[in-house]
């Protein structure tokens, strides 16, 4: 699907406002966009419910791989995660991830295209990849555990990002 179809597809419309002036996707258009994007894309509260299975004997199906510094590391990291920084992935890949099992990647937060150069990286050798968006950022401001050099830490969640107290946020 290019911008040329997408565009052809939606007939110009004159709107009072910026969210009307380019029309809505068609209903099927917008399923494959969206579904596309799910396969590219995941979420912390996503990925946190899978590693929470994994305390308690469950698998879940992939590794969470950090693809920051070693400083941005040592600053704090997630659990489990696995360290591989973007610049040493076609050196330590192979060592590190086997082919067979999905690759989801981090970096600092959605200001960061890290993780998008990592997945690249990745996929190009033939990993299956996803991003977790929002990184570690969104990770900390979920109020989700990570490690530091003087222990583990949580904050409380950020009530901008996540609901307060232990409710799921319904997505």
């Amino acid at each position: 699907m290019t911008a040329d179809s997408l565009t052809a597809a939606a007939p110009a419309v004159t709107s009072p406002n910026a969210v009307l002036r380019v029309p809505p996707a068609a209903p099927a258009q917008a399923a494959a966009y969206f579904a596309a994007s799910l396969a590219f894309h995941t979420d912390v509260s996503d990925v946190a419910a899978a590693l929470e299975d994994r305390e308690t004997g469950g698998d879940p199906g992939f590794v969470l791989v950090d693809t920051r510094s070693t400083e941005a590391w040592d600053q704090g990291h997630i659990p489990g995660a696995v360290h591989l920084p973007t610049g040493q992935i076609p050196q330590l890949a192979d060592a590190f991830l086997d082919r067979a099992v999905p690759v989801v990647v981090h970096c600092w937060g959605p200001g960061c295209n890290g993780a998008q150069r990592a997945a690249f990286a990745l996929a190009s050798r033939g990993y299956q990849v996803k991003e977790m968006l929002g990184g570690i950022e969104y990770w900390i401001r979920e109020g989700f555990g990570y490690e530091t050099a003087s222990g583990p830490v949580r904050r409380d969640p950020d009530a901008l990002t996540a609901p307060l107290g232990s409710g799921a946020c319904g997505c």
